[in-house]
């Protein structure tokens, strides 16, 4: 029996995100799968995600996401999660601080076919920035 919704998000982070799962990625995501991500990321497809996955692990080891909240409805589901991992590669054009990095998002999820068809993640980019020190003098002024 396919999961709903709800169990493939779950899956989605606890298998393919944090434990790098690509057999989890190619059972539980659409071949036509359609993923924006906040770091600047726009894929197509599983091998696509697949690709982006590791591009992050390579990024930031012990990379996780931690759902604190999941709402599902049919064929829709929002999760508010908080993300972290140990700077080791080059992130945002950064070398490696060795800095553990966290931050908060939300993603929205639509099922396709029993499978996870659209992701479009929003994530505290101003966040990751200030912690790697990217653009700490600018300021907004009214």
């Amino acid at each position: 029996m396919p999961l709903a919704i709800e169990g493939l998000v779950r899956r989605f982070y606890a298998d393919v995100w944090n434990r790098r799962s690509e057999e989890a990625a190619w059972e539980i995501l659409h071949p036509e799968l359609q993923f924006r991500g906040s770091l600047d990321a726009v894929r197509e497809g599983q091998n696509g995600f697949i690709t982006y996955m590791h591009e992050v692990h390579e990024a930031l080891e012990n990379y996780t996401c931690t759902i604190t909240d999941l709402i599902a409805s049919g064929e829709r589901a929002a999760a508010r999660l908080d993300f972290r991992g140990r700077h080791r590669g080059p992130f945002f054009g950064v070398n490696a601080t060795g800095k553990e990095i966290v931050w908060t998002g939300a993603a929205f999820f639509t099922e396709r076919d029993s499978r996870i068809g659209a992701i479009w993640v929003l994530g505290d980019i101003d966040a990751v920035k200030k912690q790697l020190g990217i653009g700490q003098d600018t300021k907004f002024e009214t």
